[in-house]
C-alpha cells in the first residue's frame, strides 16, 4: 500500500518535495511575505562575502538548508545538491552514482519535522533497469551544520544521507551481478533446508554469502549496497525472482540428523563429526538449534580431552610409553599451584595406559618440569594442525593452544589454563590418531573456490599413533569412556574430559572419539562429567555411520 501511495506521486511529477512545515512548497516563507534563498552566494576565493556567521543554529535556518537540499535532489540536480552540502566533491559522486548505479530514474521526498539539526525524511524512488521497473521507498535522515567555509547551513555529508545502511567506501548499485541465493545439499545431494535442518540455519547463511556467486543460479535483478570489491553488503531490493543455485556440502544427512537427535532437549550442547580419512565435516549440531554456534566457533577449556595432545607430545619426546611405570600421585604442585584428581584418587604403581584411561590430572603435572613452555603449543600446530589457519569453508574458531609458563603451562596440559577449543577442533584431534596425518576439516569442497587447505608440518610418527589409539582404545573399553562407548566394537577408541569453570558449579562435559571413518566431538556445559553427558552424544553420532 506504501509503495502505491508513493509512486502515485512520482508518476505525477518528476520531483515533489513537502515542506518542513507541512506545506507543499519549494521556498519557504518568511512573516512579511519575502522569500529567503538557501543558497549563499560566494567570492572568487569561495568564502561568502562578509562576516562569516558562528553559533547554534536556527530553526529556520535547518528547515531552509535541509529543503533546498532535498529539493535540488529529488529534482534531480546534483551539482546544485552538492554544492548545498559540506562535502562538494563525495556529495557529487554519490548523487550521480545514485541516479546512474543505482538507476533512479525518479524520486519524491517528504521531509518530517526537524529534530534540532536533524531532518529525517521519506524516499519514494522509482528503479527502472532494463524493462523491470519498480517502486522502492525507505526513511533516512540528513543533519544540518553550519559550514566552517561560509558560515551558511548546509548538509552534514554522510553516505548514509542516501540510505541509512550505506556506509563509508559503499555505493548503491541495482544489476543482476550478486550473489545468487542457494540450496544446500547433503553429500548426496539431499536438501539441507533451515527448515528442516534449523541448527544449520547460519551455516547454509553463511556458505550461502560465499558461494553463492559460483553456482549456477541466478540473482535476479537487485538493488544492493556493495563495498568497494563490488561485493554484496546488503539486498535493499529485490527486483526480479532469483533462481537459487545446488551447493553441495560435506554433511551427511543422515548423521547430521543423528547429531541434532542427539542433542535435542538438552540446554546447551554441540557435537560435530568428521571424516578421518578425508577431514570432511560430516554434521554440525547444536542446542538450542538458533543462536551462537558454538560446535564450530565456540572457545573453551576443553578439559581432559586435550590429554590426547598431550599425550602424543610425551609420546613423541620419548618421555613415557603406555606401558611403562608412571605416577599417578593424589596431589602434585608445579608454578605455584596444587593440582588434584577427581575425588583426589591416586594410582598406586600404575602405567602410564592406566593413567590416560583413568584421566589422571597428576601424571600430567608431574611431567611439567621436563617440558619447555612451548612444546604442547608445536605439538599441537605442527601434529594436529591447531593454530594453523583453517579454511573450512564457513567461519570457524580453530583452536588455540599459546605458549604459557609455570602453572599455566601446567594447566594447559590437561586442557586448562588458556587452551581453547570447540567440538570442531577436538573431533579433528581424534581424527588426526585415527588417521596419523591432519586432515583439515572442511564443508565446501576447496575445488569450489580454489582456496588451500592447512596442512601440517608434519605427520604423527607411526609409533605414537600406535602407541595413542592402544591408549584411546584402553580408555574407550575399559576406561573413563568404556559407559558411553559399550557396544561400539572394532577401531575405536575415546577420551572423556570435565573442565572446571570459574563461578560454575558443574564442569563443561567433553567426550572425543572415534570409530572407523569417522570421528565426533562433543560438549555439554555445565552438566558434569564428560563420560556422562557428552558421551552419550557422541555414541549416538558414531551409531548412525554404522560404527
Amino acid at each position: 500500500m506504501r509503495d502505491t501511495q508513493k509512486m502515485a506521486v512520482i508518476g505525477g511529477v518528476a520531483a515533489a518535495v513537502v515542506g518542513l512545515t507541512g506545506v507543499g512548497v519549494y521556498a519557504l516563507v518568511d512573516s512579511d511575505g519575502e522569500e529567503k534563498s538557501s543558497t549563499v552566494a560566494a567570492d572568487d576565493e569561495g568564502k561568502a562575502p562578509g562576516k562569516i556567521k558562528k553559533g547554534p543554529l536556527s530553526a529556520q535556518e535547518v528547515r531552509t538548508a535541509a529543503k533546498a537540499f532535498l529539493g535540488a535532489w529529488a529534482g534531480g540536480d546534483t551539482k546544485k545538491a552538492a554544492a548545498l552540502t559540506d562535502d562538494s566533491a563525495a556529495a557529487t559522486k554519490a548523487l550521480a552514482g545514485f541516479r546512474s548505479k543505482a538507476h533512479v530514474s525518479k524520486m519524491a521526498v517528504t521531509p518530517k519535522a526537524a529534530d534540532g539539526e536533524k531532518v529525517p525524511f521519506d524516499v519514494a524512488a522509482r528503479v527502472a533497469y532494463g524493462a523491470k521497473r519498480s517502486a522502492w521507498t525507505y526513511d533516512s535522515a540528513l543533519e544540518i551544520v553550519r559550514s566552517s567555509r561560509t558560515g551558511e547551513p548546509v548538509v552534514d555529508w554522510k553516505p548514509s544521507v542516501l540510505h541509512p545502511k550505506l556506509k563509508d567506501g559503499q555505493t548503491i548499485r541495482t544489476d543482476a551481478s550478486g550473489t545468487p541465493p542457494v540450496t544446500a545439499v547433503d553429500r548426496d545431494g539431499s536438501p539441507l533446508s533451515a527448515g528442516r535442518h534449523p541448527t544449520l540455519a547460519d551455516v547454509v547463511s553463511d556458505i550461502g554469502k560465499r558461494y553463492g556467486d559460483k553456482t549456477d543460479g541466478s540473482p535476479g535483478a537487485q538493488v544492493r549496497i556493495v563495498d568497494g570489491k563490488g561485493k554484496t553488503k546488503s539486498v535493499l531490493r529485490q527486483l526480479s525472482k532469483p533462481t537459487p543455485g545446488k551447493l553441495k556440502t560435506t554433511l551427511d544427512a543422515k548423521v547430521q540428523r543423528a547429531a541434532e537427535a542427539a542433542v535435542r532437549g538438552k540446554p546447551k550442547a554441540s557435537v560435530v563429526a568428521v571424516k578421518p580419512s578425508t577431514g570432511e565435516i560430516l554434521a554440525v549440531a547444536n542446542s538450542p538449534a538458533k543462536g551462537f554456534n558454538s560446535a564450530l566457533r565456540g572457545s573453551l577449556a576443553p578439559g581432559s580431552t586435550m590429554k590426547v595432545v598431550t599425550s602424543a607430545m610425551l609420546l613423541d619426546k620419548g618421555i613415557t610409553s603406555p606401558g611403562k611405570p608412571h605416577p599417578c600421585p593424589k596431589y602434585s604442585t608445579y608454578g605455584g599451584w596444587k593440582f588434584q584428581n577427581l575425588d583426589k584418587f591416586q594410582i598406586k604403581n600404575g602405567t602410564f595406559a592406566q593413567s590416560f584411561a583413568r584421566s589422571c590430572n597428576t601424571a600430567f603435572i608431574t611431567q611439567a618440569p621436563k617440558l619447555k613452555d612451548d612444546d604442547l603449543t608445536k605439538e599441537a600446530r605442527d601434529v594436529f594442525g591447531i593454530g594453523l589457519n583453517w579454511k573450512t569453508g564457513t567461519g570457524t574458531f580453530d583452536g588455540s593452544v599459546p605458549v604459557q609458563s609455570d602453572a599455566q603451562m601446567a594447566s594447559s596440559l590437561i586442557g586448562q589454563g588458556g587452551v581453547r577449543m570447540n567440538p570442531l577442533t577436538m573431533a579433528s584431534v581424534s581424527a588426526t590418531v585415527q588417521n596419523g596425518t591432519f586432515k583439515q576439516p572442511y564443508l565446501v569442497s576447496a575445488s569450489l573456490d580454489k582456496r588451500t587447505l592447512a596442512k601440517a608440518p608434519r605427520a604423527m610418527k607411526p609409533g605414537v599413533q600406535k602407541d595413542l589409539k592402544a591408549l584411546m582404545k584402553l580408555t574407550a573399553t575399559s576406561g573413563t569412556a568404556a559407559k558411553a562407548m559399550s557396544g561400539l566394537s572394532g577401531d575405536v577408541g575415546g577420551k572423556t574430559g570435565s573442565a572446571e569453570v570459574d563461578g560454575q558449579k558443574k564442569p563443561n562435559a567433553w567426550f572425543t572419539a572415534y570409530s572407523g571413518d569417522i570421528a565426533a566431538a562433543a560438549v555439554v556445559p555445565a552438566s558434569g562429567h564428560g563420560g556422562d553427558n557428552a558421551g552419550p552424544v557422541v555414541r549416538k553420532v558414531l551409531q548412525s555411520a554404522g560404527g
